[in-house]
């Protein structure tokens, strides 16, 4: 074996450290963001029927009646299923518009969504999403 220098023999136990962090950070099973699996919680709030027909980000008009939600960066088309924790009650969504815009919140829903998951009365609620389907790119 060859003779290391000593400060090289000093930096072998940190390198060996970074390989193993990095192999290891690899197999973790949790899914990563927008893949099939991913999860966020966080509130959740609807779009008033006053919007209907506005265009979203994703250059489509809003149509209530359709279950839609906005998310800050997940990609357009995304399948997600969002749940109330509180009534037990969920929907699935298709993400088609960026927001919320308010500190806290994860997903701004559509009238038909918000309907579903009896978010209407309470305007915002706690809720849980999960990505079914992601976008094929």
């Amino acid at each position: 074996m060859r003779d290391f220098t000593p400060a090289f023999r000093h930096l072998l136990p940190l390198l060996f450290s970074f390989a193993v962090l990095f192999t290891t950070g690899c197999s973790s099973g949790k899914p990563g963001f927008g893949q099939k699996g991913y999860t966020e919680s966080g509130k959740a709030s609807y779009y008033s029927n006053k919007l209907a027909g506005n265009k979203m980000a994703n250059g489509q008009r809003y149509r209530p009646g359709k279950r839609t939600a906005a998310h800050k960066k997940l990609p357009f088309g995304t399948k997600v299923k969002v749940t109330n924790p509180t009534t037990g009650k969920s929907v699935k969504v298709r993400i088609t518009d960026r927001g919320p815009f308010v500190s806290g919140r994860i997903l701004d829903l559509s009238m038909s969504a918000a309907r579903k998951l009896d978010l209407v009365k309470s305007g915002v609620a706690p809720v849980q999403m999960k990505v079914l389907k992601p976008v094929k790119k």
